[in-house]
C-alpha cells in the first residue's frame, strides 16, 4: 500500500465488440454468400450447383467469425485488462495494467459511419505487447478510463517512466 494514499477501488468493467463491427469486418464475404445465394437460385443458368456450395461454406464461416465475435469479451478490471476470445477453444490475455506504456484509436471510414472505433494498447508485456479492442463505441472514452488504472497501477508499484529530452 501507498503511503498517505486513499485507497481506489476501480469498478471492473466488461465491453464487448458491436455486433455492427462484424457486418465492417465481413462485408466483402457477406456480399459474396448473397451474390451466391441469389446466383444459387436462378433456374437455367450454369454453375448454379457450383454457386450453392460455395454460399453454404461461406455462410458456415460467416457464422463461425459471428460467434467468434460475440463471445469476445474484454474485462478492464482495477489492475490487468483481459480478453477472452474463442469459440470452440477459448483463450484468455492478461496484460498487467501498469505494463501499458501508450495507446492509439482508430476508426475505419465503416466505423465512423457506425459510431465504432478501435482501441489499440501498446504495453511492454511479452506475451501481449498489442491488445486491440474492436467494435467499441465512439463515444466511450476507454482510453481515459485506463490511463486513470495505469498511472494509478504504476504509482501503486512504484514504477517510473525515464525518458531522454
Amino acid at each position: 500500500m501507498i503511503p498517505n494514499q486513499p485507497i481506489v477501488r476501480f469498478q471492473s468493467i466488461v465491453l464487448q465488440p458491436h455486433r455492427i463491427q462484424f457486418v465492417i469486418d465481413e462485408q466483402p464475404s457477406i456480399i459474396v454468400c448473397a451474390a451466391g445465394w441469389i446466383y444459387g437460385g436462378m433456374e437455367g443458368r450454369p454453375f448454379t450447383a457450383f454457386a450453392v456450395w460455395v454460399a453454404v461454406l461461406l455462410s458456415f464461416v460467416l457464422l463461425y467469425r459471428l460467434i467468434y465475435l460475440r463471445r469476445t469479451r474484454y474485462y478492464i478490471g482495477s489492475e490487468q485488462i483481459i480478453s477472452k476470445h474463442g469459440v470452440l477453444s477459448r483463450k484468455t490475455d492478461y496484460m498487467e495494467q501498469y505494463r501499458i506504456v501508450d495507446f492509439v484509436e482508430h476508426q475505419s471510414f465503416m466505423q465512423q459511419l457506425c459510431g465504432l472505433k478501435t482501441v489499440r494498447i501498446f504495453s511492454t508485456d511479452r506475451n501481449t505487447p498489442q491488445l486491440d479492442l474492436v467494435g467499441i463505441r465512439r463515444n466511450l472514452d476507454v482510453v481515459r478510463l485506463i490511463r486513470e488504472r495505469v498511472e494509478y497501477n504504476k504509482l501503486k508499484k512504484g514504477i517510473y517512466e525515464i525518458t531522454n529530452h
